[in-house]
């Protein structure tokens, strides 16, 4: 479907090697989404029975979840890395400039970067 969205396709001089890079990457992709899903349902049952979501509400955090590991997929591995470092780690701007061995502003663009993936996939492209 991605291939299909392009406005300009060549054709690849390898196809059996294209083809084998495609379904490669479904099943990065595959098994990334499953492990995200199995962290999130650990997560889950840490917390009291009384205090879980329901299952409609489990659904649909999951799938906010997905949508936002795919959008977060499409930034660069820096990018993603300083975002959940910060998101997720709690490190300051200066702590993710020395782990990715780049300048602050760097830094602050790539959580930029970051958040406007959030943000599309919470609520669509902005106008």
């Amino acid at each position: 479907m991605r291939l299909l969205g392009r406005d300009q396709l060549n054709e690849p001089r390898e196809p059996r090697a294209f083809l084998v890079a495609i379904a490669k990457g479904l099943l990065f992709d595959y098994f990334r989404r499953a492990a995200l899903e199995q962290a999130y349902l650990t997560e889950l049952m840490l917390i009291p029975e009384a205090e879980q979501p329901s299952v409609e509400e489990q659904q649909m955090i999951l799938e906010d979840l997905k949508n936002i590991d795919r959008l977060l997929g499409k930034l660069s591995s820096k990018a993603r890395a300083a975002f959940l470092y910060n998101r997720l780690d709690g490190l300051s701007h200066g702590e993710i400039a020395e782990r990715l061995g780049v300048s602050v502003p760097r830094v602050r663009q790539y959580l930029a970067q970051g958040i406007r993936q959030c943000y599309v996939a919470l609520y669509g492209e902005p106008v």
